[in-house]
Order: C-alpha cells, then sequence, then structure tokens
C-alpha cells in the first residue's frame, strides 16, 4: 500500500486541562478502518509523521478541543516499516491494530484503486434510503386511503378487502409485497393478530391471492346478525337524516349490490309513520330524493316533542288537584280528612276487608230473598 488515511482528533490531555492532538485510527484505500490504543494515540509517538508536511497543516486546522481531520499520507519507506509487515498488515510498532467497523454513512472518499469497493458501499446506501423512502411513502400514502380500518367485527370483510383493492388501484400500488405492506396501516384489534400470524406463515414475500383468501375465509360473517341488524334498525330519537344515513351505511355494508329502490324502501320502513306518511314515494328516484324529503319533515321530530311535553306535564298537575281532595279511605273510617292518595294509605287493607265483608252479606241477603220462604 502506498497510501494510508491517519484520522487526528484533538483530545483533552491526562491533566483534564490542556489539549493533545492524536491519531485514533488509521484507514486503508479498501474501505477497511483500524483502530490505534489509547496509549500510542498521541502524534509524539508517531515521529515520521510529524515530519510531514500534512501534519503541519493538520495541526494548524485543529485548535479546539474534539476536533477531528482524516488525511490521506503518501508512505515513506520508514512508514511502511513502522506501519506495515511484510504481508502488509497494518502495525505500529510491532503492535497489530484491531479492524473496526464504521458506519456506511460516515464512510468517505477513497481514492485510488477502491472504485469497486466504493460503489458496493454506495449501492448500500442507496438501497437502505430506498427501503426508508418507500416505507415513508407508503406511510402516506395509506393517510389518503378513503375506507375506514378493518377491526375484526365489521360487517362484510370480503367487501371490505374488495375495497382495499379498489384504493390500491387507485394509487397505483400493485406489487404483492407492497400490498401486504401497506394492509398493516389499516387492521385494528383481532386484524393486527391476523396480520401477525400471515407474516410467521407466510412472510410478506408472498402472493396476494393467499393473503386475500385467508382474510376473507377468516372474517367472512357466517350469521345472520349483521343483516338482520342492518334490516330492523330504526329511527329512534335525532336528527331523521342522520337515522337515514346510518341505515344505508349498514345496509351497504351488508349488501353492496342492493338496489336503488329497494335501498330507498328499507331506509324509509324504519322511519315513524307519520314522517313516511308525508313522503310521496312516485318521486323518489334516488337516496339523494329520499333525503331531500326527509330534510323538509325535520320539523315534524320537535313538534311530536313538544305534544308529548304537553302530555307529561299535564300529569303533575292532574296530580296536584288529586292531592287537594282528602283520602275517601281515612273519611269513611272516620279518620279525619287526610291528603294523601288512596293507594299509601293506612286503611286501605281494612278498608278492602269490610268492602268484601258487606258485598258477600249483601250477595247472600239476595240469594235469601230468592228462595222460597216455605222453604
Amino acid at each position: 500500500m502506498d497510501k494510508l488515511r491517519f484520522d487526528f482528533a484533538v483530545k483533552t490531555a491526562a491533566d483534564g486541562k490542556s489539549n493533545i492532538l492524536c491519531i485514533t485510527s488509521i484507514g486503508t484505500p479498501d474501505g477497511r478502518v483500524f483502530e490505534i490504543p489509547a496509549e500510542y494515540q498521541p502524534t509524539s509517538l508517531h515521529k515520521e509523521i510529524t515530519n510531514t508536511t500534512n501534519f503541519v497543516k493538520v495541526k494548524k486546522s485543529l485548535n479546539k478541543r474534539h476536533q477531528t481531520r482524516k488525511i490521506w499520507i503518501t508512505l515513506t519507506d520508514q512508514m511502511s516499516k513502522i506501519y506495515l509487515d511484510e504481508e502488509q498488515n497494518l502495525q505500529f510498532n510491532d503492535f497489530y491494530l484491531q479492524e473496526i467497523v464504521e458506519k456506511i454513512d460516515k464512510v468517505e472518499s477513497i481514492p485510488g484503486g477502491s472504485n469497486q469497493t466504493l460503489e458496493k458501499l454506495l449501492e448500500k446506501i442507496l438501497e437502505g434510503k430506498e427501503k426508508e423512502s418507500e416505507t415513508q411513502t407508503l406511510g402516506k400514502i395509506a393517510k389518503d386511503f378513503m375506507i375506514e380500518k378493518f377491526t375484526g367485527r365489521n360487517s362484510n370483510a370480503c367487501q371490505w378487502i374488495k375495497d382495499f383493492n379498489k384504493e390500491c388501484e387507485r394509487f397505483q400500488i400493485n406489487e404483492d409485497k407492497k400490498k401486504i405492506e401497506i394492509l398493516k396501516n389499516f387492521l385494528e384489534y383481532s386484524g393486527v393478530d391476523w396480520y401477525s400470524c400471515m407474516i410467521i406463515k407466510y412472510t410478506v414475500e408472498s402472493e396476494w391471492g393467499k393473503w386475500e383468501k385467508n382474510f376473507c375465509e377468516t372474517f367472512a360473517s357466517k350469521g345472520w346478525s349483521p343483516i338482520r341488524y342492518a334490516l330492523t334498525f330504526k329511527y329512534q330519537a335525532g336528527s331523521l337524516l342522520e337515522y337515514a344515513l346510518k341505515k344505508e351505511k349498514l345496509l351497504l355494508k351488508v349488501r353492496k349490490s342492493i338496489d336503488t329502490g329497494t335501498l330507498i324502501d328499507l331506509i324509509a320502513l324504519g322511519l315513524p309513520n307519520y314522517v313516511t306518511d308525508k313522503i310521496d314515494r312516485k318521486i323518489l328516484q334516488t337516496t339523494e330524493d329520499l333525503y331531500n324529503e326527509i330534510g323538509k319533515l325535520e320539523y315534524l321530530i320537535g313538534r311530536n316533542k313538544h305534544e308529548k311535553n304537553i302530555c307529561t306535564n299535564l300529569n303533575p298537575k292532574q296530580k296536584q288537584i288529586e292531592a287537594k281532595q282528602p283520602c275517601q279511605i281515612c273519611v269513611n273510617e272516620k279518620r279525619g280528612k287526610r291528603y294523601h292518595p288512596e293507594e299509601n294509605c293506612w286503611f286501605r287493607e281494612k278498608n278492602k276487608n269490610a268492602l268484601v265483608k258487606h258485598v258477600n252479606n249483601s250477595e247472600l241477603e239476595i240469594e235469601l230473598n230468592d228462595k222460597n220462604p216455605k222453604n
């Protein structure tokens, strides 16, 4: 080797106050780096290096603690004997140096006879950056997908995966590997566990068709609960339009291919009768027409609530009127005029027994009168 790279650094001296210039490591033209032990690092021990013009420039360049420089120096015969053995192994004063591995992003250009090594290093750097940028790009694209996340409780898993494929086509994600990678951004709860199992079984390099088929087989609903819930979902309270939109969403999740007429009928079926009776069914061609008519009838909900409130408000007043009247049971029992509901009266049971006794006596008397006195 005709050249070596010497790495200089300004370090703290043993007294902790002054600085000392050191050679921390030596680099070779083929990209390898060898560490110099701390006891051999001071430049005062490297007399052949300090006598070069390169060192004079280095000394001027380094005047602050922790500063570093990496300088290539052409070897003289004497330098070669100090730093290289006969087989070109790096040493210093008969002490073989330990090779260290530098981070790829810190490797600098190495002149002369090292083009292949540099190309390999650059390829590794570019590959790492491409993978990083590709991951970041997929993450950004995932944010623009127009589908909700799959939780494992979605009503129609097969329909969801079809929508996912359409979004991949929209963003031109055609490679199986990329589809598998971006899928993890849209899974939650049991979907996350399923994804981990698939990675273990098939890896990210497998075919997308296997993932798609397994997804449908795992999460496809085999019961009637989602369908029953979607069909029987009815308006309870709040906005009529909010109900209609939610009903449409439930129905489309169950069966996206449902025709518009059936969709309109099922949504209207869940509305209160006094609302649907106000809508002319003949003018409804799309769900938007239904929503437009529903918006015009929102006032009916408010009026219906007002009427209910009037009815409920009458009850307390009626109770007050009834409370002003004395308890008839207490009056019959000659307990004075007491103002409380008859159902809470203390003498209610006694009065009931007396009433039963009186009724029984009356019935007996009628029976006796009906019989022939001669008998």
